[in-house]
């Protein structure tokens, strides 16, 4: 949103005087800073002198101007897309085309303003007409010509208001078109200058502009100098004096005390506000990049205003002023991200794994950093600013890419140095994972290849791959930072153990595990949400001119379901596609990972239905994978008809079973007739269920081989799960005895037998029944449950054993076949 901030001039006094001068921020970053210094300023100068209260009086009640007509305000619009369409047409630099690029946007936001406008008029018009009902018929009662007059007068104007609404309209798709032709003029561009080889740095003529200045730069140049200079001249004159001093000295005093002060107030605040745990690690880092970045602009802030707040500033000192307030922000965000890392002053504060004496010998390469990064960037801007040859922006270039590549590559090259003289020492460094592995040596590569490009003669890709060098590394610096935080929140307000976590377990009645599913799933979608906001601005981003709060809106816009048009991403190379793939395999792993250690373990499922979700979870997330990695690749998917086509025929012959069985599965892990742990019988096969994967059903047998059943079989046949509801089992023995027998006897030791045995269940009692009664003897069947069917093998034969010991204590004898059963049996 554009926001206006009207810096009314003080009244002449006292040798201070500041005009009138409105500034439009696009920026809402540098809306606040203009906020934050003007509340500093009046609360300052309020202690100094009684005048500053009479001046800011006066600038509270100073009216707003009043908006212009919609037709002043569309004739506008029309004139600066006019005028965009021109520059467009003649801007050949990424820089220009970047600056038009948000124009655009500008002029796109406007026409939404104005369109919200005309919105509640063409509403009260339409209700207006609405309370006049429809005109009379042909043939009936004339209205009165009161009622007539003003159905034409509302007629009129609501004609004239759609046709301002329609002008608007065309002017922001016009708007948005322009947009989307800068996006493909800027990649078009960057192609031809990243394969532009200009000359190594080695290379007479890359040092050209030093030894031989062209006459045309050397004059800008020094025409640039002359007006800071007469800046500078006029923020001394008497008049102006005594307001440049005292927003220097406001500049001085913030920047001696103000770091110390809120350094001492956040690390008070850590002690006494939060609670014991990593929280306070992860805020006092936090804390720290911000206090660094609001005092270090605010500063700037400070500086800029003391020599551009005079009325006859030129627009070229105005523009560096606030591209150098942007480069502080970003300078600051780089120096507060290492003193937040390092932690040098409270090493037991320290957030990441850094060993105590590689954080010491770092301590002065972040503000190096910082420094390169407002080297390279007011070399830049003034390059493009100025409108330097050709010569000159390659040298300015190419010096601001080694800066960065130097450091880069000095960087890990020392912390490596002095892990080497600790393992020599005998101590043990730090150990930071895999990922933290990586990342160091792609910084290396990256380093590495900028100065192979200067060598060879890639200027622009070298100044390319420097650019986007300390963006990604600032982005997942600010990842890294900003999910510690989160993650260290949310397990500290839902701990049972704090004040927050006891009040809302008291006011929501629950207990300790909804507790811990609350923080994981809190953690879990903030660590979402800052991943989003990473890549939006990761393929968006560009160094300079992308702030926190536009990455939101972009955020908002992409959950609003406007899609990815706003990005302007159309990837055009196989390597954006392996690397989506690679990432999405890797974000795959790392979900399916938490699901199973983190989420699933504190819920109360079963291990089967935790084993189908994360297989579900599983095959649905290789499926968006591959969707996406194809879309990135540049296959449109309303366009794979044809793949559709051949996968119809495949079907039919060949891919028939394969289909079948997929389907199948994934039956089997959404309607779960059985599961993973369930002991089945199909088609003779007796196991339990070890993996149900999409297309086959691995059971495992008692003599723990394994049976591949295909998952269609377990669809379409007759399936027996013996542990489905939390079954029981049942121990059945039948014992054949002589006609003589006694049967109480026989009854009462085999329900002694069932009884003793301390898997039987005394829930229902065993029982004996008279199964049968035959010449050859009397059959008894006793019955006991156990807990599980697992359990009935075992059980059985340990009580086979226990009741003939009984039997035969007791005199009790089984009945003997006859031999011609004997013979009967073994034929």
């Amino acid at each position: 949103m554009a926001l206006t901030f009207g810096l009314t001039g003080f009244m002449k006094k006292n040798g201070l005087f500041v005009s009138r001068r409105n500034y439009s921020l696009r920026n809402p970053l540098q809306a606040y800073l203009r906020l934050t210094y003007l509340l500093l300023t009046f609360i300052f100068t309020a202690t100094v002198n009684t005048a500053f209260a009479t001046t800011a009086d006066s600038a509270e009640n100073t009216e707003q101007p009043a908006k212009p007509a919609v037709s002043v305000q569309l004739i506008s619009l029309q004139k600066q897309l006019d005028k965009l369409k021109q520059n467009v047409s003649v801007s050949k630099s990424d820089n220009q085309l970047n600056g038009l690029n948000e124009t655009a946007l500008a002029l796109i936001h406007d026409a939404d303003i104005l369109l919200a406008d005309l919105k509640p008029k063409l509403e009260e018009l339409q209700t207006q007409l609405d309370v006049l009902g429809p005109p009379p018929a042909a043939g009936s009662l004339a209205e009165t010509p009161i009622v007539a007059q003003q159905r034409r007068v509302l007629n009129t104007r609501k004609a004239q208001l759609d046709g301002q609404n329609e002008q608007a309209q065309a002017i922001k798709t016009n708007a948005e078109n322009l947009a989307t032709q800068i996006a493909t003029l800027r990649r078009t561009a960057l192609k031809s200058q990243i394969a532009l080889n200009s000359g190594s740095i080695l290379g007479a003529n890359f040092w050209m502009p030093i030894i031989d200045p062209n006459a045309d730069d050397d004059h800008k140049l020094k025409d640039f100098i002359q007006e800071l200079d007469d800046t500078w001249h006029a923020a001394w004159e008497p008049e102006w004096r005594l307001g440049t001093s005292m927003y220097l000295l406001l500049a001085l005093l913030i920047s001696v005390f103000g770091f110390k002060l809120l350094d001492n107030l956040t690390a008070w605040f850590c002690t006494k506000g939060l609670p014991p745990g990593p929280l306070r690690r992860s805020f006092m880092a936090s804390a720290t990049t911000l206090y660094t970045v609001l005092i270090t602009v605010t500063v700037a802030q400070c500086i800029t205003l003391a020599f551009t707040r005079m009325p006859d500033i030129s627009l070229l000192v105005l523009g560096f002023a606030q591209a150098f307030v942007q480069l502080m922000f970003f300078s600051a965000l780089v120096a507060g991200l290492g003193r937040a890392f390092l932690s040098n002053q409270r090493p037991s504060w320290r957030l990441p794994a850094i060993a105590d004496e590689v954080a010491a010998s770092l301590k002065l390469f972040p503000p190096l950093l910082a420094s390169c990064i407002m080297i390279f960037g007011t070399i830049d801007y003034i390059n493009n600013m100025i409108d330097i040859s050709v010569s000159g922006a390659i040298f300015g270039n190419g010096i601001s890419a080694l800066l960065m590549a130097l450091t880069a590559t000095i960087i890990p090259l020392r912390a490596n140095r002095i892990r080497r003289n600790l393992i020599a020492k005998g101590e043990r460094p730090e150990a930071y994972s895999t990922l933290a592995g990586l990342l160091h040596f792609a910084i290396r590569v990256t380093a590495i290849a900028i100065l192979l490009s200067l060598l060879v003669g890639y200027i622009a890709l070298a100044k390319f791959l420097s650019y986007k060098l300390v963006w990604i590394c600032l982005v997942l610096a600010c990842l890294y930072l900003l999910i510690h935080l989160c993650v260290d929140l949310a397990e500290s307000i839902f701990s049972p153990t704090n004040r927050a976590g006891k009040a809302i377990k008291q006011s929501l009645n629950i207990d300790d595990r909804h507790l811990a599913q609350a923080a994981t799933l809190l953690s879990a979608t903030s660590k979402v949400l800052l991943i989003l906001l990473a890549i939006i601005a990761l393929l968006n981003g560009t160094f300079g001119s992308t702030t926190p709060i536009s990455l939101l809106q972009k955020a908002v816009e992409l959950l609003s379901g406007e899609g990815l048009e706003k990005l302007n991403i159309v990837p055009a190379n196989l390597v954006n596609a392996v690397i989506c793939l690679l990432v999405g395999l890797y974000v795959l792993k790392a979900a399916r990972s938490w699901l199973n250690n983190e989420f699933l373990p504190k819920t109360q499922m079963d291990s089967g239905i935790k084993t189908s979700a994360v297989t579900l979870f599983s095959n649905i997330g290789y499926v968006l994978v591959i969707l996406l990695t194809l879309s990135v690749l540049g296959i449109q998917w309303n366009k794979l008809a044809w793949i559709v086509s051949a996968l119809s025929v495949g079907i039919g012959f060949g891919l028939q079973e394969i289909v079948k069985n997929f389907i199948s599965g994934i039956i089997l892990l959404t309607e779960r007739p059985v599961k993973v742990g369930d002991l089945i019988s199909i088609s003779g096969v007796e196991g339990d269920i070890r993996r149900i994967n999409v297309r086959a059903t691995e059971i495992q047998l008692s003599d723990r081989s394994t049976v591949i059943v295909p998952n269609s079989q377990l669809i379409s046949q007759n399936v027996r799960n013996a542990t489905m509801a939390n079954a029981q089992g049942v121990v059945t023995i039948a014992l054949t005895f002589p006609l003589d027998l006694d049967i109480e006897l026989a009854q009462a030791l085999l329900i002694e037998a069932y009884q003793e045995h301390e898997s039987i269940l005394d829930t229902p009692e065993p029982s004996v029944k008279f199964s049968q009664l035959s010449p050859d003897g009397i059959v008894l069947s006793v019955t006991g449950l156990v807990p599980s069917p697992r359990m009935v093998s075992n059980t059985k034969s340990e009580l086979l054993f226990s009741i003939l010991k009984k039997l035969r204590a007791a005199g009790v004898s089984l009945a003997v076949a006859t031999p011609a059963k004997t013979m009967a049996v073994a034929n």
